[in-house]
């Protein structure tokens, strides 16, 4: 079973998520975010470090950019939590923030069929958590418009190797 959960900040959606696994004898929790500094980003590490605590003992984490070898490499069922920590990190990596798109998207679209391709043929249960940012107001920034239109490829993308597509507001789950 493929998982692709999405919501809004804080909306419930990576304790949903973990919630979906936590019978699973082997889990792989792959975190491919930017990694926690408390020292340049206080409030950042502390996010990351409630989610570790949450998490049960003998689940696995990975801490890569490289989506593809982490659901390759797992070892029963694979959490992703979150495609849009992995967005930022493979724009960081390749320098996209500051140059046009033409230059690096073409990067991005092969990681991202690599990780779709790993999804689809992991023989056990993924979910991928990510979040749903199209649902406001255009960003006045370049970068949040890049994000924005680049994350929701990435939700469409995923969400078309997935069994369910399920939305959390306000910690309620809709089944799309």
């Amino acid at each position: 079973m493929k998982t692709l959960v999405t919501g809004g900040v804080r909306s419930g959606k990576s304790f949903h998520a973990e919630s979906m696994l936590v019978g699973e004898p082997s889990v792989t929790y792959v975190a491919p975010g930017p990694e926690a500094d408390p020292q340049s980003d206080p409030e950042w590490a502390a996010r990351v470090a409630a989610h570790q605590a949450r998490r049960p003992g003998h689940w696995r984490t990975a801490e890569t950019h490289d989506l593809a070898d982490a659901v390759t490499q797992a070892e029963g069922a694979v959490l992703i939590d979150c495609l849009g920590t992995w967005l930022t990190s493979t724009i960081d990596e390749l320098d996209g923030w500051d140059s046009t798109l033409e230059d690096w998207q073409p990067v991005l679209m092969q990681r991202l069929d690599e990780a779709c391709s790993a999804i689809a043929a992991h023989p056990h249960a993924v979910v991928a958590v990510t979040n749903e940012v199209g649902l406001g107001v255009v960003p006045e920034h370049r970068s949040g418009r890049v994000f924005r239109d680049l994350l929701g490829l990435v939700n469409q993308r995923v969400a078309t190797e997935c069994d369910d597509v399920l939305l959390v507001v306000a910690g309620r789950v809709l089944k799309l």
